[in-house]
C-alpha cells in the first residue's frame, strides 16, 4: 500500500474480492477504477472488497495522486512488475494490456480473470456488476479456468 504496509488478501477472506492490476498513467485503468469505485460504494457494505495494485515505474510516488484524483475510497498500492507478470502468467517480453481484473469468491477461489483487451471491458460496468452479483448470490464455488467465467444467471 502507499504507506509501505502489506495488504494481505487473507485479511479479506469471506468477501468478494476484486484485484485491479493497473498503471496509474493509463486512461483505461483510470476509467476502470472509477467503475470499481461505483461498485464499491454500492456493494462494499454487502461484502465486496476491491484492491488496486499499480505496477508502473515510480508507482510508489504516483499512487497517492491516482487515488486523490480518482476520489478512490478503496485500497490502492503498488508492486514491482515482475511478480505481477508471474502471477498473471504473462510473458515479461510481451506487452500487457491493462487493467487486469481478478475476481475472487468468498471461499477464496479465483473465479475469473480479465486482461485489458478482452470483450469484458466493452461493457465493464455491466459485466462487473453481473459478476459481483453472481458471486454474492453463492457461498463460493470451484475455480474456473483463466479468462473464463460462468455466465451470470438471470434472476
Amino acid at each position: 500500500m502507499p504507506d509501505d504496509t502489506t495488504q494481505l488478501l487473507s485479511k479479506h477472506k469471506g468477501k468478494i474480492i476484486l484485484v485491479e492490476f493497473l498503471l496509474t498513467t493509463c486512461p483505461h485503468c483510470q476509467r476502470c477504477s472509477q467503475v470499481v469505485e461505483k461498485m464499491y460504494k454500492e456493494y462494499g457494505p454487502k461484502g465486496f472488497q476491491p484492491l488496486g495494485v499499480a505496477i508502473n515505474d515510480m508507482a510508489k510516488l504516483l499512487v497517492p495522486d491516482f487515488k486523490k484524483n480518482g476520489n478512490l475510497s478503496w485500497p490502492v498500492g503498488y508492486s514491482p512488475r515482475d511478480p505481477v507478470y508471474s502471477y498473471l502468467e504473462h510473458p515479461a517480453m510481451q506487452q500487457l494490456y491493462m487493467p487486469a481484473l481478478v475476481f475472487i469468491d468468498r471461499k477464496f477461489q479465483i473465479r475469473a480473470q480479465y486482461m485489458g483487451t478482452e470483450p469484458f471491458f466493452n461493457a465493464e460496468e455491466k459485466n462487473m456488476r453481473d459478476m459481483i452479483e453472481m458471486l454474492m448470490k453463492e457461498g463460493g464455488a470451484p475455480a474456473v479456468s483463466k479468462g473464463k467465467a460462468p455466465a451470470p444467471k438471470k434472476a
